[in-house]
């Protein structure tokens, strides 16, 4: 009996996976090429095009690797986990935790917090560039009213820290970087990622302007968010920290 669609999708998403089933192989039409080196076939093509995929929205993690392993983490990655939609930029947003645990990579500690930026920097190129809140935006609202204000973050906004160097470990796997060595141990990073007219960048901050702008991004006001960045780090400057993300175009333009 032929299989229904509905049962005939699932075993076909199933057999991506690796689980061979001979309803599928009796379901599908074979000629001078049988049916089971038919989805042999596809399935191979399935896993290049999201290797490919997956490369393209994750370029820093292949660079630190290379690409027979970024490969074989492509795979292994595809197989826990397909798209759920059509769009393949959108794939890939359990890339970072599945790289956290993927054993052959336990050397790397780094490794998922550089695929955590690369898929930060991929949302923030994808996101609408909207308008950006101004200093001169704020200079007509009276003084008193600040401090209870709370700013959104503008979109393709993002916080990604680690422990390690990040924006070092990203600077120089660069195609057009210079050869050199970063020190692991050099201290931690706090970098704010965001959309650009042509492209997505980052720039680094310190722990305190860090969670600053974190606080803000969760719908603090501007005095609560200012109080949890100065318990996180006593030297906290507000108003540097306020110029700095007003001139970076992290907040999103009042509404």
């Amino acid at each position: 009996m032929p299989l229904a669609l509905r049962d005939l999708q699932a075993a076909f998403a199933a057999h991506i996976t690796g689980d061979d089933s001979a309803d599928l192989v009796a379901a599908v039409a074979s000629d001078t090429i049988p049916a089971a080196a038919r989805l042999s076939v596809y399935r191979h093509h399935v896993f290049e095009s999201l290797g490919t995929a997956l490369a393209a929205t994750f370029p820093t993690v292949q660079a630190l690797v290379g690409m027979d392993f970024f490969r074989g983490l492509a795979r292994a990655f595809a197989r826990h986990s397909l798209p759920a939609q059509p769009v393949l930029t959108e794939y890939g947003a359990d890339f970072p935790a599945f790289v956290a645990d993927y054993a052959p990579a336990r050397d790397l500690p780094y490794l998922a917090d550089v695929a955590r930026l690369d898929w930060a920097l991929n949302l923030a190129f994808h996101a609408p560039l909207g308008d950006r809140l101004q200093a001169e935006d704020l200079s007509a609202l009276p003084a008193e009213r600040l401090p209870s204000m709370s700013l959104a973050l503008a979109a393709g906004v993002a916080l990604v820290g680690s422990r390690s160097p990040l924006d070092r470990i990203w600077e120089t796997s660069q195609p057009d970087a210079a050869s050199e060595t970063v020190d692991l141990y050099s201290g931690a990073s706090n970098l704010l990622v965001l959309r650009r007219p042509d492209d997505a960048a980052f720039a680094s901050l310190s722990a305190g302007d860090a969670d600053f702008a974190a606080a803000s991004g969760a719908g603090l006001s501007l005095e609560q968010a200012a109080e949890a960045a100065f318990q996180g780090d006593p030297a906290f400057d507000l108003s540097t920290a306020f110029a700095r993300l007003l001139s970076l175009g992290a907040f999103a333009a009042l509404q």
